[in-house]
């Protein structure tokens, strides 16, 4: 069996029934595909026909998939597991960065020039106890110096306290607050 991909469901499901499969790798299919035809065009048909091709004829300049031990396959579902991670932790904070510079752009200045950026325990900690930006602008200096010593800060507590609050009570533009009637 050809196939474009070395992971996934389907390649093991081909390995797991005792096939041989052969990954080809897709730059070297379209090129090809390029002597097969000359529209550039591509389809799954088409590249079916490639792949069979690229067996028939050229076999011996592929080399199939090696049999895996059952400790690889674990170590690769681990390494795919930790990747899944990193990605969903990129996206989350993705997504909190986007919804911040929406609704409480002054965070995002505080932390601007921090290394870690949003994921400073500092920006955490104040999250923690200003989760909007009225709420931040209202922090009381003690609650703010507090929550900065908490955080880990050993040094410049009076400076870095200062810093934050001049910046969450600069005048940001945010959202309107909700008029609704409560009953």
């Amino acid at each position: 069996m050809a196939i474009e991909t070395s992971r996934g469901l389907m390649v093991a499901c081909l390995r797991a029934s005792g096939r041989q499969v052969f990954a080809i790798n897709p730059m070297a299919v379209a090129r090809y595909r390029d002597r097969h035809s000359v529209s550039r065009k591509k389809s799954d048909h088409q590249d079916a026909v490639v792949l069979a091709n690229i067996l028939r004829t050229d076999a011996e300049l592929h080399r199939p998939l090696p049999g895996d031990t059952e400790l690889v396959k674990a170590l690769d579902a681990l390494a795919r597991a930790q990747q899944d991670a990193v990605w969903d932790r990129t996206r989350a904070h993705n997504r909190l960065r986007s919804h911040l510079r929406e609704y409480y752009p002054a965070v995002l200045e505080a932390f601007a020039d921090k290394r870690e950026k949003l994921l400073a325990r500092e920006a955490r900690a104040i999250l923690a106890i200003a989760p909007t930006q009225a709420k931040a602008a209202k922090l009381a200096r003690s609650k703010l110096k507090a929550a900065v010593k908490q955080a880990g800060r050993q040094r410049r507590i009076e400076a870095e306290t200062d810093r934050l609050l001049e910046v969450f009570r600069r005048t940001w533009l945010r959202q309107p607050a909700c008029e609704c009637a409560r009953t």
